[in-house]
């Protein structure tokens, strides 16, 4: 079990960073609305060319590989909860990085995640 939190820690830590990248990234593109074939391939060259959307891309495939991983060894009912830990990681980060505004509502349903996902790796023997 030890094992399965350590690389659900980094695991989970690449795929926010890469959220949070792209984010950035898309923010900067600006709204893409053109739904016809010039407006797609102008929209993914700009995207291709954008280096926080290709590191953001890549963090995730990390994340990606990270989480088969873990598959291949753990329960899907014990590591699945652990993924939620990207929502508190968002919160925190989202305010800094961001600028996002996060409520206390958000906060409620943050800190319920929080105690979800210890009382289900707690059930898993940790």
């Amino acid at each position: 079990m030890f094992k399965t939190v350590v690389v659900m820690l980094i695991a989970v830590s690449a795929g926010t960073v890469g959220d949070l990248l792209l984010t950035k990234g898309m923010k900067e593109l600006g709204d893409i609305s053109a739904m016809n074939l010039r407006g797609m391939l102008s929209a993914a060259y700009q995207a291709l060319s954008n280096p926080k959307l290709v590191l953001g891309t890549a963090m995730l495939a990390v994340f990606f590989f990270l989480w088969l991983a873990v598959l291949s060894w753990e329960d899907l009912t014990v590591a699945l909860p652990m993924q939620a830990l990207n929502y508190v990681l968002v919160a925190f980060l989202s305010q800094y990085f961001l600028g996002e505004i996060v409520t206390p509502m958000r906060w409620a349903g943050t800190v319920l995640v929080c105690i979800g996902v210890i009382l289900i790796t707690k059930s898993s023997g940790a």
